[in-house]
């Protein structure tokens, strides 16, 4: 079986060709085989590429998680174990490689500024003054790391040791304190605590804070020192009575004064009245005492009429009768005796 094929060529001619039918169905056959060839090399490469891309992934994934390559970053460093049992500061800023099975990073430590809040948290902690007074106080202790060895290597669990030392120290000199201390004298408070958390000895003859566990003491605050609602009412009760007390004070004075001020008065409208009877006699003094008195009565009598608090020396709403005996006149020549 023969198949005809015209062409056309530029010049206007027509071609024939003549192809067999099998050769052409060959051809397809063998075009389908190749396509399906080239396909499953394309599908096997790509997998191929995947399988690797996975193991290597999973082998980055596997050094990352076994910590085999790591990093150091600035101002931090890494505890390492080796197979030994020795452990080892790392503080070299970078990429370091250790071995898998043979090492192992124990912790990371930072060396910035930390904080320790007393007690361990930031809640005020209930402590006693000297006068046995209950009182809530916070305050918060800022360090550095300085000596790795010391603080990682030395000291287990070093943060948890550190608070209980540093909660001793301010405990004691807090509770040494007097409660006005504590309110009126915070600053000279703060700064004692301070100095002895830099330089005073946790025990007598041992080291400091700073010399046991390799740190530097940068700052300490005092947050917040308050009394027990209890107490603060009591304080209040107590100022509201101080004041009461100084105003009854102050009308005491001023009634004391104006007393005075009036018995100076009274005093020399006696020695005035004394004078103008020409006194310095017996008779003379005697009458005048009389006087006095009826006018005592006369302000008794008058108070108790009127109902009034205040002391009425001289009456000016009416002059009371008063006999008065006329003066005595000794002669020139006469004897002392003589009336």
């Amino acid at each position: 079986m023969t198949v005809i094929q015209t062409a056309i060529p530029a010049e206007g001619r027509f071609h024939l060709y003549l192809y067999p039918v099998e050769e052409i169905m060959a051809d397809q056959i063998s075009n389908k085989i190749m396509r399906r060839a080239f396909v499953k090399t394309v599908v096997r490469r790509i997998f191929a590429v995947a399988a690797l891309c996975g193991m290597l992934y999973g082998l980055v994934a596997l050094v990352y998680a076994s910590k085999t390559i790591y990093k150091v970053n600035e101002n931090y460093a890494v505890v390492l174990e080796r197979f030994g049992g020795k452990r080892e500061a790392i503080t070299n800023i970078g990429w370091h490689v250790r071995l898998p099975f043979f090492t192992r990073i124990e912790q990371e430590v930072s060396l910035m500024n930390q904080i320790l809040q007393l007690g361990g948290a930031s809640e005020p902690m209930r402590i006693i003054s000297r006068e046995n007074v209950a009182l809530w106080t916070s305050a918060l202790m800022t360090y550095r790391i300085r000596d790795l060895h010391t603080w990682a290597i030395e000291n287990l669990n070093p943060r948890q040791l550190l608070s209980g030392d540093y909660d001793g120290i301010v405990k004691d000199i807090l509770q040494a304190q007097k409660v006005n201390q504590l309110i009126s004298e915070r600053e000279a408070i703060k700064e004692k605590i301070f100095l002895a958390l830099k330089s005073r000895p946790i025990n007598e003859g041992g080291p400091t804070l700073e010399k046991k566990y390799g740190i530097e003491v940068v700052s300490f605050v005092l947050k917040e020192t308050r009394f027990g609602d209890k107490l603060v009412a009591a304080t209040e009760e107590k100022k509201r009575r101080e004041l009461i007390a100084e105003a009854e004070n102050y009308a005491a004075d001023q009634e004391a004064s104006r007393i005075r001020k009036l018995y100076a008065a009274y005093l020399e409208g006696i020695e005035a009245l004394q004078k103008g009877l020409g006194g310095g006699n017996e008779a003379t003094d005697q009458a005048l005492l009389q006087f006095l008195v009826q006018q005592q009565w006369a302000a008794a009598y008058e108070k108790n009429q009127t109902g009034q608090s205040t002391m009425v020396i001289q009456n000016t709403q009416g002059n009371a009768p008063v006999v008065l005996p006329p003066p005595v006149r000794v002669p020139a020549g006469g004897n002392k005796g003589e009336k």
